[in-house]
């Protein structure tokens, strides 16, 4: 360590321009992961949040909620089952609110219907206003987004866009987005009312649900699956990949994430492997005098250590820079498990790229690096 710290005050230039390309690296793959996770959360936080451990769809709708159409009659047949310790439904639908009671000249809003019973798990935690009640099914509670950007507030009355109903404002939760849009929680019966509006868009199912929530540990999924013909039971996790999209979206991220790892460990390589060669003689004088090959490989290894956890520190206090003053629209969220968890990585992949010189200066010669030999 007492070598490479030596080494690294004598050239501050050169290893100045290393530093500040792995801080760019650093930063790059911090800001994507942020990216990463911001697009998932506001994809799926209201599955992500919800108290639920498995999920039962219509077989063959592959844990899509948009193609799964199931009876709420089997809630009662669920509650039964081995290990299951609650059960509610759940119903989603895709829908554009206006505000007022006048379609004129109003700006629309995306938000996502989500369908819920009353006073279950599923029901999220209020942060302003009161929770849903069964005495009346057209309140609603909304994420608070709708509040932040749209101007909504507690009380007032908005309209869905191609339909008659109306509906109240009397609660706001926060994180409770889905397909990356406001999440809106109603009573299942009201749900009802708006998804399947369209006479036989139920396709004859009493009281239709998209999926059945369930609580507990330990559950066979394959014997409820037995039981109850025309279901699948998933994991919560697998009900979240089978969200349209959201798979094929993490994984580009994961990709671009891939490849710039892929490149960095290239890119730290070859500039140690080229400032080794350049130092060659100096290595063969050390070894002349007694130096061993361990003793520089770890002077070597210590040097890309020291580089390299300095340009992840100054990579990360950048980042969490960006991310202050990033626009608030941005679907941007750091997770501190996935920053300690991708700088990790990060100083793994140096200290791996720093081989290449290890190795290469275990091969000099040290008569060659003299001049002694032709």
């Amino acid at each position: 360590m007492f070598l490479a710290l030596k080494e690294l005050k004598h050239n501050k230039k050169r290893f100045l321009m290393i530093a500040i390309i792995f801080v760019l690296i650093s930063w790059l793959v911090f800001i994507l992961s942020g990216l990463g996770n911001g697009l998932s959360t506001l994809a799926a936080s209201t599955f992500k949040n919800m108290k639920a451990d498995y999920v039962v769809f219509e077989q063959g709708s592959k844990a899509s909620m948009s193609k799964s159409l199931l009876s709420n009659e089997l809630t009662q047949q669920l509650t039964e089952m081995p290990n299951v310790t609650a059960v509610s439904p759940m119903g989603t639908i895709m829908a554009s609110a206006i505000k007022g009671n006048s379609k004129v000249n109003e700006d629309k809003v995306d938000i996502a219907i989500i369908g819920i019973d009353p006073g279950s798990f599923l029901e999220p935690k209020i942060i302003e206003g009161t929770g849903l009640t069964s005495d009346n099914m057209t309140q609603v509670i909304v994420n608070e987004t709708m509040k932040d950007d749209e101007g909504f507030k507690l009380g007032d009355t908005f309209q869905l866009d191609g339909s008659t109903e109306s509906l109240t404002i009397v609660g706001f939760v926060n994180d409770q987005t889905y397909n990356h849009v406001a999440a809106v929680f109603t009573p299942i019966a009201e749900w009802r009312k708006i998804a399947f509006a369209a006479p036989g868009s139920d396709k004859g199912v009493p009281e239709p649900v998209n999926a059945i929530m369930l609580q507990g540990h330990d559950i066979d999924s394959n014997a409820i699956n037995e039981q109850l013909l025309g279901t699948d039971t998933v994991t919560r996790a697998a009900a979240v990949q089978g969200m349209p999209g959201y798979k094929e979206e993490n994984g580009t991220i994961v990709m671009m994430l891939a490849f710039l790892l892929a490149i960095s460990a290239f890119v730290l390589g070859v500039f140690f492997y080229v400032f080794t060669m350049q130092k060659s003689n100096q290595f063969g004088i050390m070894k002349a005098i007694g130096a061993k090959n361990g003793f520089l490989g770890k002077a070597v290894v210590s040097q890309v250590f020291v580089l390299s956890l300095s340009s992840i520190i100054v990579g990360i206090i950048l980042t969490y820079g960006t991310a202050a003053i990033m626009p608030k629209g941005m679907p941007f969220m750091l997770d501190t498990k996935l920053v300690l968890t991708y700088s990790i990585v990060l100083l793994v992949i140096s200290l791996l790229s720093s081989l290449v010189s290890v190795r290469t200066i275990s091969k000099i010669d040290p008569l060659k690096a003299l001049g002694r030999v032709e």
